[in-house]
């Protein structure tokens, strides 16, 4: 569905749309081979010593009228993602491919049915709930100087907020293999993810085996609800502020990170006409 509201002729036709994915697959891993950049592959155990950024995420949450199985399947999908990332280093030049490292989510390999946003809707999938690893790697990435290469959002708002505590629009949407999470370390320091789960949360880490310059952090601006001929969206402007991690937090700059404008699929509380 695009953001007018209007069905696309793939979703119209499932044929036409899975011929569309086995296509952008075989594009993706033609790129792979042929677009020179070299993947971050080697995991170490030790934790590297300069703390950049930790930040974790609940793991269940409750979403509209989502099935409560849909989430613990979703833990379950993150158990086996996390060990495919954790550990990772990233060196100097190297880029890191989320869908590289973690590899197709099928049910041969123990992935079950979670949540999922696609074709306009949430819905079941195999795999589904993966996203949240990616939206916290993403949350590390920009409180770093990591060059992001891909992130995709999700082209739909599909539930209203639950004690948000991070601005919208900062997520990844992963559909392997097209649809990835994507950066490069243009750094001279190497940097390091390390991640885990207890109980309620997901958590993550970016380490460096340096001290880190800058220091950042992330506010959006200009948020808010909009209708338009009787379809709601939501827009808003992703911001950074670069400061000096020393030096009392010296202000150096700020930075736009991304401008979203994506339909609702709920009516919000407060809205302007459009």
């Amino acid at each position: 569905m695009n953001e007018r509201g209007k069905t696309l002729l793939s979703h119209r036709h499932p044929a036409l749309y899975w011929l569309g994915v086995r296509w952008n697959r075989l594009k993706r891993r033609l790129q792979w081979v042929f677009d020179g950049e070299t993947y971050a592959t080697e995991k170490r155990e030790e934790k590297f010593p300069c703390l950049v950024k930790r930040h974790s995420t609940r793991l269940l949450k409750k979403l509209g009228e989502s099935e409560m199985r849909l989430q613990l399947n979703k833990v379950e999908n993150l158990k086996l993602v996390a060990p495919c990332l954790n550990g990772i280093v990233i060196r100097p030049g190297e880029s890191f491919s989320f869908c590289r490292l973690v590899g197709k989510p099928t049910a041969k390999r123990g992935f079950k049915e979670g949540m999922e946003l696609s074709m306009g809707k949430a819905q079941s999938g195999i795999g589904g709930g993966i996203c949240q690893m990616a939206n916290l790697l993403n949350w590390l990435v920009l409180h770093s100087p990591l060059t992001s290469l891909e992130r995709s959002s999700h082209s739909f708002d599909p539930f209203p907020d639950q004690n948000r505590s991070i601005p919208f629009g900062t997520g990844c949407a992963i559909f392997y293999n097209y649809v990835d999470f994507r950066f490069r370390n243009d750094t001279e320091q190497t940097l390091q993810l390390k991640l885990w789960m207890d109980e309620k949360e997901l958590w993550g880490e970016l380490l460096s085996d340096e001290e880190i310059y800058e220091t950042y952090k992330i506010f959006e601006e200009d948020h808010e609800f909009v209708r338009k001929e009787g379809v709601f969206y939501r827009k808003n402007t992703i911001c950074r502020k670069v400061m000096v991690r020393k030096e009392g937090g010296r202000f150096l700059r700020n930075e736009v990170v991304k401008k979203n404008f994506v339909r609702v699929m709920y009516e919000p509380e407060e809205f302007v006409e459009g």
